[in-house]
């Protein structure tokens, strides 16, 4: 059921061994739904900014949910992407006039995601937990909890799944600089 994230998880250096137990573990998290787990899981993946494991979450996301909720974690990840920057720059300038200013930017998936909107909130809040925007992860985990009827046990889990898929994203990358490299032996002849 997880084969392509299984090639990947071979790939991961012995130093973030961590990380490979953590990935197994972690996708099979007990208080998310299919389409939670897998939606955060491609989200995530997709704030990572790596193809490789993006394609391989992608991948086995499809043998366990539909496309609404890929389509859901995309549109997560990419409006998020804009939204974290954003409301980040605004919040860390903390000026007044910044606040009152409107967005002005396109959100309408937001509003109508194509699965439960509940889930579009968790998936938006592991991709602002990624990109370290407090106001977005304030936002939706209050979205989330309290208006979505999740549980924090829900947000604690897809939380976990966001911070094993970046310190996974972050594994692949160093194994492939791991393998680019001489090996010792040769690097000292």
């Amino acid at each position: 059921m997880m084969e392509a994230i299984e090639r990947l998880r071979n790939q991961i250096p012995e130093p973030a061994r961590d990380t490979r137990l953590n990935l197994q573990s972690v996708l099979q998290a007990s208080s998310l739904t299919l389409a939670q787990q897998w939606g955060t899981a491609v989200a995530s993946a997709i704030a990572s900014r790596n193809p490789e494991l993006s394609r391989a979450v992608i991948a086995d996301a499809r043998a366990s949910v539909d496309e609404a909720v890929i389509d859901d974690a995309i549109a997560a990840a990419t409006l998020m992407g804009m939204n974290n920057v954003y409301y980040r720059f605004r919040h860390m300038v903390g000026k007044e006039t910044y606040s009152t200013k409107p967005a002005k930017l396109r959100m309408n998936w937001i509003g109508k995601p194509r699965g439960a909107k509940a889930d579009f909130e968790l998936f938006s809040l592991a991709v602002s937990a990624i990109n370290g925007c407090e106001v977005c992860v304030q936002s939706h985990e209050g979205k989330g909890v309290g208006e979505s009827g999740l549980t924090e046990e829900q947000v604690h889990d897809a939380v976990r799944i966001a911070a094993v898929i970046q310190a996974t994203a972050i594994g692949l990358e160093a194994g492939e600089v791991l393998r680019s490299l001489p090996t010792t032996e040769a690097a000292t002849a």
